[in-house]
């Protein structure tokens, strides 16, 4: 019994050991979440904004972080007090979800019409020869004229 005891807790400490990290419970660092947060004055995301609204920006978000805050509750914090404006990236949730699926689809839509044009244009391709109007009988004999001219 103790032997299997002792195998129990031994593989329940290689199971936690390589279980993924839950990215709640991780720390967060400034520079990982400076480059999703937006500079209000600035318009452009706080790791290049350069003025003293950005300045205050970063001193609260390490004050959230030195207080033990999540990446999403800090986040939330900043969405709570500033508006969604603050962060880089819409939610995906909502009407701003379609500031993710409009681009896809624009790019799948892209992608099937040129297969479709491509599909058109090789099958124009094969039938060339039944493109090109027969030719009536003067113009057959001035071409026979024109070539035997030319010696061919």
């Amino acid at each position: 019994m103790n032997r299997t005891l002792k195998a129990s807790a031994a593989c329940l400490l290689v199971l936690f050991a390589l279980a993924p990290k839950s990215p709640a419970l991780a720390q967060v660092s400034f520079p990982d979440l400076e480059d999703e947060v937006m500079c209000d004055t600035c318009n452009v995301p706080l790791n290049i904004a350069e003025s003293p609204r950005a300045d205050q920006l970063r001193r609260e978000i390490k004050k959230l972080i030195a207080r033990g805050e999540t990446k999403s509750q800090i986040k939330s914090t900043l969405s709570g007090r500033y508006g969604p404006a603050i962060l880089a990236l819409p939610p995906a949730s909502g009407f701003s979800l379609s500031a993710y699926l409009v681009p896809v689809a624009v790019a799948i839509g892209l992608l099937l019409l040129g297969i479709v044009l491509i599909r058109r244009w090789r099958r124009s391709g094969r039938g060339g020869e039944h493109d090109e109007a027969p030719l009536d009988d003067e113009d057959s004999s001035r071409l026979d004229d024109e070539l035997e001219r030319f010696g061919r």
